[in-house]
């Protein structure tokens, strides 16, 4: 029987075959948008298990695992990690259509040299392999990137964060960049109920007093000066979607005092406007000013489900894509009011709601300028879209409405240190993607062309983009 992961996996002509082996297949990897802690980068930590590896806080699998009825002392609860192996197993092994599957497969080939799929008949053979290759320390957190071929990563850090692993790992001479991405979400979510004490903690890592907003960008723009010694370029806001208007009855700066002096304050919609309007344009402005390029992932309602968030927390697989709403009036008055200071910094948008797909690629070729390319672009399929039919529907839009060999290319938005596969994946999908239209006389197959497009997509541009060349 052929191996199920094979040289041909995903690639369904000559075509598709010859353009991922010879342009793509051995490019280096920049994931500039993942949630690995750089701490067990700069600790290069050693793993007791593959359950340790894989299972841990990774709630795309423990969604499916739950979806397959299976009890949650075997996913976030106190079963042995054996076990939870083992469930894992009977949850993945006929998970058709579902990209863990794929993932499962390539993660088990490249690391371990497993090629057969995960079964619950070969689970125990699998978990004793795992465990005999990771308890001989050949795959460590810095063992994995090499032999990745990562070349750089971007993690994602709260302003507050010292920064000091990033430090750690830059002074050992590991050979990978691993660079900071600044993630403010802490700030700009005034309405929440830690907004306060975060507030107090940031005074304390910049030793001021926070009274009023001004306060605060002062603050600010030395935690911004502080990620940028420390080779950030990049910034990353989640959000439902973003709340912009110029013109409001109330004052930003009247909206943070009140907040600050009563922290049980209910905040109004317009509040909230008034607050996040403003911050979101000083922290672009700040962007921009800098070069860097800003990150907005939007289109998702986090933790839906109250009980699982009181008894696993957040990130415990319980958050959804949001309906379709009206984001393109707010975020286009955001665009423009900076677009016309002179201040719109480069821009990747995401939505988690493929509807809004052809939406995004429109909005993005109304402000770019041409000072470089793709300076406000479209995002990689992310997390409910990054599978197969996710990557090719974003592929088709953006080609549609835009220039693909400007597109920015993949990321694994991961906490796990096996997901590098997912560039693989996406590598493979996006050759094929090519190799389809050629084959089908969409395209020309000119190899001089092609090459370039799939260097720019699964490599270059990314250096590029974040300033990452040196």
């Amino acid at each position: 029987m052929d191996r199920f992961i094979n040289d041909n996996f995903l690639l369904d002509n000559d075509i598709a075959i010859e353009l991922y082996n010879e342009y793509a297949k051995d490019l280096p990897i920049i994931d500039y948008h993942c949630h690995i802690d750089a701490k067990e980068i700069a600790d290069d930590i050693h793993f007791g298990s593959i359950t340790e590896l894989w299972l841990k806080g990774d709630h795309y699998k423990w969604r499916l695992m739950r979806t397959c009825g299976i009890d949650e002392k075997y996913i976030t609860g106190d079963a042995p990690a054996k076990e939870k192996f083992l469930m894992w197993a009977k949850a993945v092994e006929s998970a058709f259509g579902n990209p863990l599957y794929h993932w499962t497969c390539l993660e088990l080939a490249r690391y371990f040299g497993i090629y057969e799929p995960l079964t619950s008949q070969n689970a125990e053979a699998v978990w004793n392999k795992t465990c005999e290759i990771l308890q001989s320390g050949k795959l460590s957190a810095r063992s994995i990137m090499t032999g990745s071929n990562v070349e750089l990563i971007c993690t994602t850090d709260d302003p507050c964060d010292s920064l000091i692993y990033h430090e750690q790992i830059m002074s050992s001479g590991f050979g990978i960049k691993v660079l900071p991405a600044f993630r403010p979400d802490n700030i700009v979510d005034i309405e929440k109920d830690s907004f306060n004490s975060y507030i107090g903690k940031l005074e304390s890592v910049t030793g001021t007093k926070i009274y009023s907003l001004e306060d605060l960008k002062a603050a600010l723009l030395t935690r911004l000066d502080h990620f940028e010694s420390h080779g950030c370029r990049i910034s990353d806001h989640g959000m439902e979607y973003i709340k912009y208007k110029d013109e409001l009855n109330t004052t930003s700066d009247e909206v943070f005092v009140k907040k600050i002096s009563s922290p049980d304050a209910r905040l109004t919609d317009e509040e909230l406007t008034a607050y996040k309007s403003d911050i979101m344009l000083f922290f672009a402005r700040e962007y921009a000013r800098r070069s860097w390029t800003m990150q907005l992932h939007f289109g998702c309602k986090r933790n839906v489900n109250s009980k699982m968030l009181k008894s696993a927390g957040i990130n415990c697989g319980c958050d959804t894509i949001t309906g379709q709403t009206d984001f393109v009036t707010p975020l286009t008055g955001f665009m423009d009011r900076l677009n016309s200071e002179g201040l719109l910094p480069k821009m990747i948008i995401y939505s988690l709601n493929p509807t809004d797909n052809t939406v995004i690629d429109t909005l993005c070729g109304c402000y770019n300028d041409g000072s470089v390319p793709g300076k406000i672009q479209h995002g990689a399929a992310w997390w409910f879209n990054d599978n197969l039919a996710g990557m090719e529907d974003q592929l088709r839009s953006l080609c549609s409405q835009s220039s693909l060999p400007c597109f920015v290319g993949m990321l694994t938005d991961s906490r796990c240190f096996l997901s590098y596969t997912r560039h693989e994946y996406f590598r493979r999908i996006f050759c094929n993607y090519l190799g389809t239209a050629i084959a089908c006389g969409r395209f020309p197959y000119d190899k001089r062309i092609l090459k370039d497009i799939i260097e720019r997509v699964c490599y270059k541009n990314a250096l590029e983009m974040f300033n990452a060349k040196s």
